[in-house]
């Protein structure tokens, strides 16, 4: 359909669940676009509504027929099909709540690429496609520890107990709260949408910088399927890693119920070197987890989906370098593992009514815990130990319960509308110790319990086929409560401030021909307060809610055929007040503070481009500036007044060719990004230089019967740049630590299905 609607420059739109898993015939010849819309949808129990003023909308008349596909690859490798179909995206947003048509979305949208341009997704999590995608940024501590920030809105470098600035959901329900993304693995997910700016209409507290959305791919009720992936990693100079993984498809109860199950294990082989202990490969990380998922078709239009993940990480040192031997090596005294497990539960209902009405009700449960080890010695600025052997632990638990139930419909004439209401419960508990031999001290802790509430309501009003209006607005009651202690006491808590605000959203878009449209959108999005580490040994302090608000203007076009160009592209500036960050001290001691206020002006754009069927181009690319007013900006140097985490410039280009023709179905590709300078944060203190480097990368595939052949060489040119300055809190001071780009590493994997 979506091939259709760019041959044709129709609009084609459906709120129809499924429509990725249904297979058709090809067409051929000159025909209206109502006779071969019908011709296409012949047989799958779907046929096309006209619009009022143009258009079509396509709905379920019955059951549709089992797919003709039976296996699906568990995970998106690189360069699975052929360039010119674009993602599913194109024809809905699902992350808008309501169903709308691309082209109608009055906001930036971006679909995390999944083909050749993005091998990093067939085993990776979403740090590992970040510098693919330039809207994006993330920390690079390590897998579990490593936090992701939109388009400029980055608060700090550090974990600590403030909320995240980007929110992320797996399947309609919210994956994390406060600290680091939890690091899932992307195994057999039907897309990934980011949502660009705040989204506090329809996803509350914490999406100040956007939402990321995980869809999985979800239970086929008709047919078995199983599918595997495999691959092995090869390194320059250091150990090989691995990935392994399978996916199970059972129906249980033909149309009625089914099974999906996924399992992986994963080893990130160690390429760096500890002097001091002798040691090599010393940041190996390896990663296991599975998901389950039922499916029950309870008939008259309800759907219950009930999903579980569990996942663990274990890394058995810290993924840092100091600035010796080539930036691969370091001296310390004692290893620094980390640990991460992450437990999450889903369950949601679905009813479909003819009338286009949906109701969705999702619950979610996470608990999410790690564990890290820092080797605190003092030590000169020559690399001497100045004191006894001192091991600093921090833990964190996290525990996170949500409830959303919406009624959302999208009618033939373009209007839709949202409605619902969201409680929230989040227990986040830091504890922490510091020992030396003979000696073990717990240092003061901090738990912190935040229940929110809110109602929230969102419409579009079409007020012709070309023009529409978005409008709503989200009331949300939340309040943070802590406990400053060393073994937490739920009777010891300390009332914090009751928040209480209304996040608007105004938007329009504007079709200026089939495949083009201007919009324009205006929205906020806060962050709720709570206690956290101060500076100084065993004591604590609170900080207040942020809020943000950002305007933009932006254009969107989309490919009107098999070849040609699409292209998106946006400016936005954006207002921060009260900016809540995790800091360290020159000692190394963690705290949290209000910074100050923040403004961030970005222009971003994306291009597409397929100008003979085989052969496509892609490119992207952020441009931002930002810039502080705090105490802590006040007192620093003019240029070191600036946000973590956000280049004035990061661009993406790739470029990959596929033979079409050929039984074997051979593509190649290559694709470079270049990252420019940042800083681990403002002020100073934290005016440590990162980034400003580029890299390459290239890729070859081939098919044969049900598998799929695949090299892929990150790091071609070996770059020994600096990512992300930071590892080890308590040396940072000495001004040395790197966290470097993984050397040249050639990965070769399969994938099959049945």
């Amino acid at each position: 359909m979506r091939t259709l609607a760019r041959q044709t420059g129709a609009e084609i739109v459906s709120t129809e669940a499924g429509l990725a898993e249904i297979h058709t015939r090809p067409l051929q010849g000159t025909m209206p676009t109502e006779t071969a819309l019908s011709r296409l949808l012949r047989g799958t129990g779907l046929r096309a509504q006209a619009l009022r003023g143009g258009g079509y909308r396509v709905v379920r008349v019955r059951p549709p027929r089992p797919p003709v596909e039976r296996g699906r690859a568990p995970g998106r490798i690189a360069a699975a099909t052929p360039p010119p179909p674009a993602p599913e995206a194109d024809i809905v947003v699902t992350a808008s709540k309501q169903r709308i048509a691309l082209l109608r979305y009055p906001g930036s949208l971006t679909a995390l690429p999944g083909t050749p341009a993005s091998p990093a997704l067939a085993t990776g999590t979403l740090s590992d496609a970040v510098r693919q995608v330039p809207i994006l940024q993330s920390t690079q501590l390590g897998n579990g520890r490593n936090k992701v920030f939109i388009r400029g809105i980055a608060d700090s470098s550090f974990n600590g107990s403030t909320q995240s600035p980007t929110s992320i959901y797996l399947d309609d329900v919210q994956l994390n709260y406060s600290g680091p993304e939890p690091g899932l693995r992307l195994y057999d997910m039907a897309n990934v949408e980011v949502l660009e700016g705040p989204q506090g209409t329809l996803y509350g507290s914490g999406a100040i910088g956007g939402v990321i959305r995980l869809t999985s791919n979800s239970v086929d009720l008709h047919a078995i399927a199983t599918a595997a992936t495999a691959g092995v990693t090869m390194t320059s100079g250091a150990e090989a890693g691995f990935d392994l993984a399978g996916m199970l498809n059972l129906p249980l109860a033909r149309d009625a119920a089914g099974l999906r199950i996924v399992g992986y294990g994963v080893r990130d082989g160690g390429f760096l070197r500890d002097r001091d202990r002798n040691l090599r490969n010393v940041n190996r990380a390896e990663t296991a987890g599975g998901r389950a998922a039922l499916r029950v078709d309870a008939g008259n239009g309800w759907l219950v989906d009930a999903s579980g993940v569990g996942q663990w990480i274990d890394a058995r040192d810290g993924n840092y370098a100091e600035r010796i031997d080539g930036n691969l090596a370091r001296r310390t005294v004692i290893a620094q593992p980390f640990a991460n497990r992450l437990l999450f539960g889903r369950l949601v209902a679905t009813k479909d009514w003819d009338s286009g009405l949906r109701f969705v009700s999702a619950s979610g449960i996470v608990g999410y815990d790690t564990r890290e080890t820092f080797d605190a010695t003092l030590r000169t600025p020559g690399g001497m130990v100045a004191s006894p052997l001192t091991i600093y632990r921090a833990n964190h638990e996290k525990r996170l319960l949500s409830q959303e139930a919406r009624l959302s419909r999208s009618l033939p004439n373009g209007n839709s509308w949202v409605a619902g209401f969201s409680l929230v419960s989040d227990r986040d508990i830091l504890s922490r110790s510091a020992s030396i031999p003979g000696l073990e001290r717990t240092i003061l802790g901090v738990t912190n319990v935040t229940n929110a509430g809110s109602v929230f309501a969102e419409a579009t009003f079409a007020f012709t086929d070309r023009f529409s209006l978005t409008g709503g607005a989200r009331l949300t009651s939340a309040r943070t409560d802590g406990d400053p202690s060393a073994t937490p006491r739920s009777a010891n808590f300390v009332k914090g401030r009751l928040t209480q605000r209304v996040d608007p959203t105004l938007a329009a878009s504007w079709r200026l021909r089939p495949a083009l449209a201007l919009f324009a959108r205006f929205q906020s999005g806060f962050r709720t307060g709570g206690l956290a580490v101060a500076p100084g040994v065993g004591r604590v302090a609170d900080y207040k809610s942020d809020a943000i608000q950002v305007a933009e203007i932006g254009v969107r076009k989309l490919r009107s055929g098999a070849t040609g160009i699409a292209f998106s592209g946006s400016a936005s500036i954006a207002h921060w007040t009260n900016v809540q960050a995790d800091l360290i001290t020159q000692r190394g001691q963690p705290y949290t503070a209000n910074i100050g206020n923040a403004n961030i002006r970005a222009l971003e754009g994306n291009l597409d481009w397929v100008p003979v069927p085989a052969l496509r181009l892609q490119a992207a690319f952020l441009l931002t500036d930002n810039q502080v007013r705090g105490q802590i900006a006040d007192l620093s140097k003019r240029n070191n007044r600036r946000l973590p985490e956000t280049p004035p410039i990061a661009v993406h280009t790739g470029l990959s060719y596929v033979w079409t023709s050929h039984r074997l179905h051979p593509r190649i590709g290559v694709s470079g990004d270049y990252i420019g300078r940042s800083v681990l944060g403002t002020g100073d203190f934290l005016d440590i230089s990162q980034g400003r480097y580029w890299t390459a990368d290239a890729f070859a595939a081939i098919t044969w019967r049900k598998a799929d052949f695949s090299l892929v060489l990150n790091n071609l040119t070996n770059r020994q740049a600096n990512q992300f300055a930071f590892g080890n809190p308590f040396s940072l001071g000495v001004r040395d630590q790197v966290t470097p780009l993984r050397p040249r590493s050639l990965r070769v994997g399969i994938t099959t299905g049945w």
